[in-house]
């Protein structure tokens, strides 16, 4: 375990129904210094579960409006990955935008609530899609390389 200190929740394993305990989550993120949202990009955003989570938990009263103070001044990270490579997202490329033109709606979230918005950790290239032998040892690689990336992001916050 790269930041043995850290604490991980697993959403999907947690509220696979998407019925969340709100204040156990709210705790959660009041107890934290950093946030990381950790998500597979889907369909150019985050994962439904995850979109869920954050209209549930994240209300006004607690993360924004007048008395919404309870996450201002935390970190936040988002770590993603994506099935296409890199490359494929810049201007003129096939997803037709760099991966940061998708990163506003996220920016604003964390705007809104008062979270102080760190540097994205984004690798692409990791589909779930089977592939060889030699290819999924390469996504590994590339899920490792990730992981580290992450870890060395947070510990430099």
């Amino acid at each position: 375990n790269l930041l043995p200190e850290a604490q991980q929740h697993h959403l999907d394993t947690l509220y696979p129904n998407y019925l969340f305990d709100v204040p156990a989550e709210q705790q959660k993120l009041i107890a934290a210094d950093i946030i990381v949202l950790q998500f597979p990009f889907f369909w150019y955003g985050v994962p439904s579960l995850m979109k869920k989570s954050i209209e549930d938990v994240f209300v006004h009263g607690f993360s924004h409006g007048s008395t919404g103070d309870k996450v201002r001044g935390k970190k936040l990270i988002v770590s993603f990955t994506s099935g296409a490579p890199e490359e494929m997202y810049q201007y003129g490329g096939l997803q037709s935008y760099p991966i940061a033109d998708f990163l506003p709606p996220l920016k604003q979230f964390a705007s809104l609530c008062g979270l102080v918005w760190q540097e994205h950790v984004y690798t692409g290239n990791l589909s779930y899609i089977a592939k060889s032998d030699e290819q999924r040892a390469e996504m590994r690689l590339r899920a490792v390389s990730h992981a580290q990336k992450l870890a060395n992001q947070i510990s430099n916050v």
